[in-house]
C-alpha cells in the first residue's frame, strides 16, 4: 500500500513540476496511464468482473417435455440420456459413466433452450443458462475465471435449492468452444475454453452431479476436445419439425386462443413447410394479431394465411406499381402458379400481387415432404422456378429484373443435380470442375428446362392471361380457387 501511495505521488509531483515549466504533459501522462494499466491490470478485470451479473437462474421451472411439440425423436433421445442423472442408484451399480454434458444441435427457433429446462425439471436439478458471448473479454484470465465461477454457481444453487444435480445451459456455445487457433489474434479464447474443458474432466458424480447442455447451429465450428466422449458424451439433433409436428406446436400454441370453426390446423401445417417452432408461435401471435384488427373475437382461417404470409414476406408495403407493372406481374406469378399445379397438384396455396417486404409479388406452394429427390423432381422443380420468367417472355417477350431471384435460385438447384452425379457430367462435383465446364452445364440443364417450360405456356396462353385477368381483380386467390379456375376453364 506504501509503494502504491508513493508511486501515486511521485507522478503527480512531476506532473506539477512539469506544468510549471510549461512542458507538454500529454505524452508523460499517456505513458502514465499505461505504466498504471499494466500494474494493476488484474484488479482493473477483477472490478469489472464484479459489476458483470452472474449467469441468471430459474428457480421455478414450468416447463416439461409434454409442453414441447413436435420434437418427439428429440425428446425421446434426451430422455433416455437423462434417466442416468435421475436413476443413480442404478447406474452406479452397472458401473455406468454418468453423462456430463448433452449438445443440442439444430436451426434456430426448434425449442433448444425450452428442452433444456424441461430437462432441468424432468432430472429435479438446478437451472442455470448463460450464452457463448458471456465468457469472451478484452481482459486475459476474465473468461477462464467466469467459467469457474458458473460451476462454482451451480453447486451452490443446488445446495441451496436442496437438490442432488444442476444442469449448466450454454446457449451459443460454439462462440466459447470455437477449435482453437482459430483467434489467433485473441488468446483469450482459447483460455475460457482451456479452462471448460478442465471443469468438465473435474466434474465428480459422488458430489453434486452437473450436467453441462449446450445449443448450437453450428457444430462444425466446436472443438474436437470439446465432443469427444467424457466431455459432451451425447449430441441431440433437433431438426425443423415435420408436418405433424408442426399441427402439434400448433395445436399448443392456440391452447389459449379462440379459434373459429373454420380453421384447420391441418392445413396450416401443410402450408407451413420449413417453419421452426418460433415461426409457429409467430404465425398464431400474428393470426390473433389480424383478429384484433378486425374486430373480430375468434380468429379465422384467413387470418392465419395472411399470417403465414406476413411471416415468411413481411408486411405489405404502400407503394403500388403502375398497371403495366401490375400487368406483368401478375402473368409473372400465374406462371410460376400453373407450371406448379401442372407438376404436382394441389401445390399451390395462394397466389398475390399485393407488394409484401421486398417482394411485389407472391406465389406460395406446399412444399413436398420428400427426404429423397430424383433427376425428374429437380428438373421441375427448376421449371416452376422459371416459369415466370418464362411466362413473361411469352407475353413481353422479354424478361424483366424481377426474375433474378428465381434464375439464382434455378442455378443452386442445377448444381445440386450436379453435384449429386445426376448430370451427364457423372458422379463429380462443382467444387473441382473448371468453371467454363461447370458454367456449361448449368445453363444446359436450365435453358432445356426454360425451352420447354416455354412450349407449355405458350400453348395454354389463353389460360394464363385468363387467370392473370382474375388475379388483378381479385389482387390475392387462394390455391382452390386457382384450381377452379383451371378447371373450369
Amino acid at each position: 500500500m506504501v509503494i502504491k501511495e508513493l508511486t501515486i505521488g511521485t507522478l503527480l509531483t512531476i506532473i506539477i513540476i512539469l506544468l510549471i515549466k510549461g512542458v507538454n504533459i500529454f505524452p508523460f501522462v499517456l505513458l502514465a496511464a499505461v505504466g498504471l494499466f499494466l500494474v494493476y491490470r488484474n484488479q482493473i478485470a477483477d472490478f469489472i468482473e464484479s459489476t458483470i451479473e452472474s449467469p441468471k437462474n430459474e428457480k421455478i421451472l414450468t416447463i416439461d417435455f409434454d409442453q414441447i411439440g413436435g420434437q418427439e425423436t428429440a425428446k425421446k433421445e434426451l430422455l433416455e440420456a437423462l434417466e442416468f442423472v435421475v436413476n443413480k442408484d442404478l447406474v452406479k451399480k452397472l458401473g455406468i459413466r454418468p453423462l456430463k454434458g448433452i449438445i443440442l444441435q439444430g436451426p434456430p427457433g426448434t425449442g433448444k433452450t425450452l428442452l433444456a429446462k424441461a430437462a432441468a425439471k424432468y432430472t429435479n436439478s438446478a437451472f442455470i443458462a448463460t450464452s457463448g458471448s458471456e465468457f469472451v473479454e478484452m481482459y486475459a484470465g476474465v473468461g477462464a475465471k467466469r467459467v469457474r465461477k458458473l460451476f462454482a454457481d451451480a453447486k451452490r444453487l443446488a445446495l441451496k435449492e436442496k437438490k442432488n444435480s444442476a444442469v449448466i445451459f450454454i446457449d451459443e456455445i460454439d462462440v466459447l468452444g470455437v477449435k482453437r487457433g482459430s483467434n489467433s489474434s485473441h488468446m483469450e479464447y482459447d483460455q475460457t475454453l482451456n479452462q471448460l474443458l478442465v471443469e468438465m474432466d473435474g466434474l465428480k458424480s459422488s458430489d453434486i452431479q452437473i450436467l453441462v447442455m449446450a445449443a448450437t447451429n453450428r457444430l462444425d465450428l466446436l472443438d474436437d476436445a470439446l465432443l469427444r466422449p467424457g466431455r459432451f458424451d451425447r449430441i441431440v439433433n433437433i431438426p425443423l419439425p415435420s408436418k405433424w409436428g408442426r399441427l402439434e406446436i400448433l395445436r399448443i400454441h392456440t391452447k389459449n386462443k379462440p379459434l373459429g370453426d373454420d380453421v384447420d390446423l391441418e392445413k396450416v401445417a401443410a402450408q407451413t413447410f420449413g417453419f421452426s417452432g418460433a415461426h409457429l408461435e409467430n404465425v398464431t401471435n400474428e393470426a390473433a394479431i389480424l383478429a384484433l384488427r378486425n374486430n373480430r373475437l375468434t380468429i379465422t382461417q384467413q387470418d392465419f394465411l395472411n399470417a403465414i404470409e406476413k411471416v415468411i414476406m413481411g408486411e405489405k408495403i404502400d407503394r403500388v406499381p403502375t398497371k403495366e407493372e401490375l400487368k406483368r406481374i401478375a402473368i409473372h406469378e400465374v406462371g410460376h402458379g400453373f407450371i406448379s399445379e401442372l407438376y404436382r397438384p394441389n401445390s399451390v396455396a395462394s397466389i398475390t400481387v399485393a407488394p409484401r417486404g421486398q417482394a411485389l409479388g407472391y406465389m406460395r406452394q406446399v412444399n413436398s415432404e420428400n427426404l429423397l429427390e430424383t433427376k425428374e423432381s429437380l428438373l421441375k422443380t427448376i421449371a416452376v422456378t422459371v416459369a415466370g420468367a418464362m411466362a413473361e417472355k411469352v407475353f413481353f417477350d422479354q424478361f424483366s429484373t424481377g426474375a433474378t431471384n428465381d434464375f439464382n435460385q434455378a442455378i443452386s438447384l442445377a448444381k445440386k443435380i450436379i453435384d449429386c452425379g445426376l448430370s451427364d457430367l457423372g458422379t463429380t462435383n462443382c467444387n473441382i470442375l473448371p468453371k467454363e465446364v461447370l458454367n456449361k452445364e448449368i445453363t444446359t440443364i436450365i435453358e432445356n428446362v426454360k425451352i420447354e417450360t416455354e412450349k407449355i405456356l405458350l400453348n395454354k396462353k389463353g389460360l394464363i392471361e385468363k387467370l392473370a385477368n382474375y388475379l388483378l381483380e381479385n389482387e390475392t386467390i387462394s390455391g382452390d380457387e386457382f384450381r377452379n379456375i383451371i378447371q373450369g376453364l
